[in-house]
């Protein structure tokens, strides 16, 4: 046993898989009780208490003559003594014993009660046969080393056998990896030697199933269902850590495996398995943890070509977007690579992360890429035609207006509905989304990115919400021109900076007070409620701001003037 514990300890060491995992898979294999009452080491045993725990499972052997040992044993040891502590102890302190046998996860304890006593009291069996506890009464002639010798020869054997049968799946599945197979194939064999029902789920593949359709329809539903709840805990589905629990399928208890999907340290996807046809034990973990592996291979492939297109992608679109008359053409002239057409109408999305955490880094990049899937699917629904490049933490889309999808509505369904991808892989809110405006052929997308990115940015200063179209910007589709920049200084200067400086030097609210003032139209009322002032108070800070800029409010052309300072000073974010 030692030896093959140890050899199964380096494997799994070697694979970086947390030794805690390998003990599991052992408890999980070794005998039953009903198992261990059938050895020859056993003969003349009777079990006296306990019977529905025959199936406990033993994994180790212990031997004690001390009562006092709850801090030294572990679940799943099959525990051998005499009845001589118990002749000593009253009945009280017995019962104690065979709680804490129970609640340490024991499989079950073997008392030589003869020639220490008769029997036991019943009240310790009664308890015994309420706790679902095995208690075996070992034959006074028998050799305790000689039921540890054969419990262990046994354990040995099963473990031998298992770790053939390990092997034999470790073989299907490299021959499947050999010979170009893909996920389905891995599910296969997974599903042939679990015999139980299986779903994979990826992030970017579509779920694949194996054994439901044999299931009732009641059943299968459930099934489904309990899947879809595993995904309600977003921390639970990020974990990378196996998942075992029992559920509740169609009003009985049946136990789940759900194994983490890991490639570059991230979590994409999840193969589960239900106990419906044979028990979960052990070997099905081996397996599950030996498909996850190669499946997260596969998925590396898949990674690694999927990089490499939007590499070229990225590369085209920046040549595109460029103001380099040189490098648009050399764009121009891949545009058949791509299948776009120079002479149509496009329209450009960028769909913008705030930035994280580098701690965070590898993790956006994940969704980032993930969302470039969201966001094919998402398109595909809605019979669009885009062209589509993840960057290190932005999205870009550039959609093709056929004159299907040329209507302002589909647009507007497409961004709520990208919102919603957003909100669902992300489970922030910290991004925006620019719409540009459409321009006809492919020379002209880059105005429509500048577009984009303007919406963004001026999205941001006057809180329009996370989607911002370029056309709904009022006033801010002019203020924000770039080669508008040294006008709009010159014009805050002469309009409310000194009201600015006013404020920060006498710790006032006047600028407040102006942005309130247009927001209730001039209404001084109106404007002394919300700022929870006194008509008066309100009055006289009025008067101040007049008197500070020198312009009159009465006054339509310095009230505009004014406005339009306000505005410009969230651009120039004074």
């Amino acid at each position: 046993m030692i030896n093959i514990k140890w050899a199964m300890h380096i494997v799994y060491i070697l694979q970086g898989k947390d030794v805690r995992e390998l003990e599991h898979m052992i408890r999980q294999n070794g005998i039953t009780i009903k198992d261990a009452m059938g050895l020859k080491g056993m003969k003349n045993c009777k079990i006296i208490a306990g019977n529905r725990g025959l199936y406990n499972t033993i994994s180790k052997v212990n031997i004690t003559a001390d009562p006092d040992f709850a801090d030294w044993v572990d679940a799943g040891e099959f525990l051998l003594t005499t009845a001589y502590s118990f002749k000593n102890e009253d009945i009280a302190i017995q019962k104690e014993l065979i709680k804490n046998c129970a609640k340490k996860g024991l499989a079950g304890i073997g008392i030589k009660i003869y020639p220490y006593l008769d029997k036991l009291p019943e009240e310790v069996l009664d308890l015994a046969d309420e706790l679902d506890f095995p208690i075996i009464d070992i034959y006074h002639e028998t050799p305790l080393s000689d039921i540890m010798t054969s419990i262990f020869k046994e354990i040995f054997n099963k473990q031998a056998t298992l770790l053939q049968r390990i092997e034999n799946v470790h073989e299907q599945l490299m021959n499947v990896v050999l010979s170009g197979g893909d996920v389905n194939d891995i599910s296969r064999v997974v599903y042939e030697n679990l015999q139980n029902p299986i779903l994979i789920n990826l992030e970017f593949n579509d779920n694949v199933l194996m054994g439901l359709e044999e299931l009732p329809e009641d059943v299968r539903i459930e099934i489904l269902n309990n899947y879809g709840r595993f995904y309600n805990g977003i921390d639970k589905v990020r974990e990378k850590k196996f998942n075992e629990t029992v559920e509740i399928i169609t009003g009985k208890h049946v136990r789940r495996m759900v194994m983490p999907i890991i490639v570059k340290n991230n979590v994409y996807g999840h193969m589960f398995t239900w106990a419906l046809k044979t028990p979960l034990g052990g070997f099905d973990l081996s397996i599950l943890e030996a498909a996850s592996t190669t499946i997260a291979l596969e998925v590396l492939k898949q990674l690694s070509i999927r990089d490499v297109e939007n590499r070229h992608r990225s590369e085209f679109i920046e040549d595109l977007l460029s103001l380099d008359v040189n490098r648009q053409k050399k764009a121009m002239e891949k545009v058949s690579v791509f299948k776009l057409e120079p002479d149509r109408q496009y329209k450009m999305i960028v769909v913008q992360l705030e930035n994280q955490d580098n701690k965070m880094a590898d993790e956006l990049l994940q969704k980032v890429s993930l969302l470039n899937n969201d966001t094919e699917g998402l398109v595909e629904g809605l019979k669009l035609k885009a062209f589509i490049v993840n960057k290190t933490d932005s999205l870009y889309i550039l959609l093709s207006l056929t004159k299907e999808c040329n209507s302002e509505d589909k647009i507007n369904n497409f961004c709520s509905q990208l919102e919603k991808v957003l909100l669902r892989r992300l489970n922030i809110k910290d991004f925006k989304i620019g719409v540009g405006r459409s321009y006809w052929g492919l020379s002209k997308v880059y105005k429509s990115y500048i577009d984009a990115v303007k919406a963004i940015i001026s999205g941001e200063l006057i809180d329009s919400g996370s989607v911002i179209h370029f056309e709904q910007l009022g006033i801010y589709k002019i203020l924000c021109q770039d080669y508008l920049s040294e006008e709009l200084e010159r014009f805050y200067q002469v309009t409310i900076s000194k009201l600015v400086e006013y404020d920060e030097r006498k710790s006032t609210e006047l600028v407040k007070t102006l942005e309130a003032y247009f927001l209730n139209n001039g209404n001084l009322k109106k404007l002394s409620e919300e700022l929870y002032t006194h008509y008066n108070t309100t009055l006289y800070r009025i008067q101040r701001i007049q008197a500070i800029t020198g312009m009159s409010l009465d006054n339509h052309k310095d009230r505009l003037n004014l406005e339009i300072a306000l505005k410009i000073k969230k651009i120039l974010r004074k």
